[in-house]
């Protein structure tokens, strides 16, 4: 099967990052799905942002009004999950990043996905266990993936430990044989973040479930080229 190709922040290769208008391009440039960043405000609002501070203003201590006077330097809002989702549509998934969540915000986040477009096709994934396994206990049918940025000894104990299903893992970290130990954990790997044409390319061979790449475009070539 042809792995997920997935844009990073949205096509970020051609318009600002985790912004509307990138989130807005992923579908025509060959994505099958979007991977965003999200933070909590004080009072819950659910923002599309990968730092912790939008210009300085601390995401988790400010509160949703003070997030929409900000602009991005494409003079867009910063976007909230629903206007991201909205934006994403139909037809294309969603990966979630969460950063950082308050579990008074848990179901907030849940009630936002299932309001979405496409609730089917969303997903989240983290660098924290416990907000994943978390989000699986209130939700277990919810799609969730685990982020690892070093070699993955035991990926057996590292799903176990988050309670997920996939494993979002580095692409420099990443090679054929942790794919094949995933796969017969009955899981999904995705690699992240890939650009390289070469990488791509061996990636595909390898056989991973998806791949995050800041050039869905590029991605897609590949993928239709290496898998037919």
């Amino acid at each position: 099967m042809k792995p997920l190709v997935i844009a990073h922040r949205g096509a970020s290769s051609i318009a600002l990052e985790n912004s509307l208008a990138a989130f807005r391009a992923a579908a025509g440039q060959g994505a099958d799905g979007v991977e965003l960043d999200v933070h909590a405000t004080l009072d819950g609002e659910l923002v599309v942002h990968h730092d912790p501070s939008i210009l300085g203003l601390p995401i988790g201590q400010a509160r949703a009004r003070d997030i929409a006077e900000l602009r991005l330097a494409n003079g867009e809002p910063i976007p909230t999950l629903q206007q991201a989702l909205a934006v994403i549509g139909p037809k294309l998934r969603a990966f979630v990043e969460v950063k950082v969540l308050d579990p008074r915000w848990d179901d907030r986040l849940l009630e936002t996905l299932d309001k979405g477009p496409n609730p089917a096709g969303y997903a989240v994934h983290s660098f924290s266990f416990q907000v994943v396994r978390r989000l699986g206990e209130k939700r277990p049918s919810l799609p969730r993936g685990i982020l690892s940025e070093v070699e993955t000894k035991s990926p057996k104990q590292t799903l176990a430990d988050a309670s997920a299903q996939t494993l979002w893992q580095e692409r420099s970290t990443l090679d054929e044989a942790l794919v094949e130990t995933v796969h017969g954990l009955s899981a999904s790997i995705i690699a992240w973040t890939v650009d390289n044409p070469a990488d791509l390319e061996s990636l595909v061979r390898w056989g991973v479930d998806g791949i995050c790449t800041n050039h869905p475009e590029r991605a897609r070539r590949v993928v239709d080229a290496v898998v037919r």
